[in-house]
C-alpha cells in the first residue's frame, strides 16, 4: 500500500522532486526524513507495526524539570510504540550526559526493542516544542549505519492535537539482531573541535538559545556556565520549526541557512548542550541533500569544562583560570 508522506526525501535544494514512500519497497524509495502525522496512523491502521516498522518515543529532559518519560509513556503513547532511553543507552563510563555508545552496545539495545537491519524505524517526543529528542535518534540510528529513520513531523504534541489514538497498553517486541556500523567521521571531538578553532576550516553551528549561546542565560546544568567557543554561528533548534512544532518545509531552511550566513556546500558541524538539540541542524541539513554534517557530541557541556579561559567567548562571567 502506497502512503503518502508530509515532506520529501532529502533533495538537493536546486532540484525537488515528489516522491511517494512504499514500505514493501525500502530498497526502490529513500526513507523520508520526516513522516507526517498521517502517514504514520494510516500505517499503524493497517497493521504496518512490526519487525517491518518499529515507532519510538525517545523522550528525555533535562533533569530539573522532573520529568519521569518512562512513566509518561506507560501512561500513555502512540499505538505500538516502545521507550527508548538515551540515557540507559549510552556510554556509560563518559563524565559527560548520555554520550554515544559503542556500536556492539547499541545493537544489543535496539534489538531488544525488535529492530533488525531491515526495520524502518519512526522516532518522535513527547516535548511542548514538538521536536525536542527526537533527531537526536534520528541521527543515533544514521551513525551506526541504519538509514531506514524518520521522524514524526509535529511529535506526540501534533499527534494528540489531531485526534490520532493513544494508549496504555505495551506488548514488548520480540527480540531480534541489529548490527551496527559506526560511521566515525560523523562524531567529532574536543580535539577536533580546538583544532578547528586555530585553522577555521570547518562552520560551525550552535543550537542552544541566543541567550545561552552570548552567555546572558544561565546554562541548565549547574557546573557549565553560559557562552559558546569562536568561529561558531547561532541558529536555535527553535528556528527548524514552525509555530505548531512541525519541521519547517525545505525552501524555508534553505532561507534560515543563507541568512544565518551557513554555506552547505562547504564542510558544517554542530554542537549544542550536550548533543541532542545540534541534531536538528543535521536533520535540516540532511533534507536539503547534506548528509555529511559531523555531531560535537560532547558540545558545550564538555568544551566549557576543558577548555582554557581564552576560548570561552561570554558576554557574561566566562570561566576563570
Amino acid at each position: 500500500m502506497l502512503l503518502n508522506v508530509c515532506c520529501q526525501p532529502p533533495v538537493n535544494p536546486r532540484r525537488r522532486t515528489h516522491v511517494r514512500f512504499d514500505l514493501s519497497n525500502m530498497a526502490a524509495d529513500p526513507t523520508p526524513a520526516v513522516v507526517s502525522g498521517q502517514w504514520l496512523a494510516d500505517a499503524i491502521q493497517n497493521k504496518l507495526v512490526g519487525p517491518k516498522l518499529r515507532i519510538l518515543d525517545g523522550s528525555w529532559y533535562l533533569p530539573k524539570t522532573k520529568r519521569d518519560t518512562r512513566e509518561e509513556f506507560n501512561q500513555k503513547h502512540i499505538p505500538g510504540a516502545s521507550f527508548f532511553n538515551i540515557d540507559e543507552c549510552c556510554d556509560k563510563s563518559s563524565p559527560y550526559d548520555h554520550m554515544l555508545p559503542t556500536p556492539s552496545d547499541f545493537s544489543r539495545y535496539v534489538s531488544d526493542l525488535g529492530i533488525g537491519n531491515d526495520t524502518h524505524v519512526v522516532v518522535y517526543d513527547t516535548s511542548d516544542f514538538g521536536s525536542y529528542t527526537a533527531p537526536r535518534l534520528w541521527w543515533t540510528f544514521r551513525v551506526f549505519g541504519h538509514s531506514s529513520v524518520s521522524v514524526l513531523d509535529g511529535g506526540f504534541k501534533n499527534w494528540v492535537a489531531d485526534g490520532h489514538p493513544v494508549t496504555s497498553d505495551y506488548t514488548k517486541p520480540e527480540k531480534t539482531d541489529f548490527q551496527a556500523s559506526l560511521n566515525q567521521s560523523w562524531v567529532k571531538s574536543y580535539e577536533d573541535v580546538l583544532q578547528n578553532i586555530k585553522t577555521k576550516q570547518v562552520q560551525v553551528v550552535d543550537a542552544r538559545s541566543g541567550g545561552r549561546f552570548r552567555g546572558t542565560d544561565p546554562e541548565p546544568r549547574e557546573d557549565i556556565l553560559p557562552g559558546h567557543f569562536p568561529e561558531t554561528i547561532n541558529i536555535p533548534f527553535t528556528s527548524f520549526l514552525d509555530s505548531s512544532g512541525k519541521h519547517h518545509s525545505p525552501e524555508n531552511l534553505t532561507k534560515l541557512f543563507q541568512e544565518s550566513g551557513v554555506d552547505l556546500e562547504k564542510p558544517l558541524w554542530a554542537s549544542c548542550g550536550s548533543g541532542v538539540t545540534a541534531c536538528h541542524v543535521i536533520l535540516a541539513a540532511h533534507r536539503l541533500g547534506y548528509s555529511g554534517v559531523g555531531l560535537y557530541d560532547g558540545s558545550w557541556g564538555e568544551f566549557f569544562k576543558r577548555a582554557p579561559p581564552e576560548f570561552i567567548v561570554s558576554e557574561g562571567e566566562g570561566k576563570k583560570e
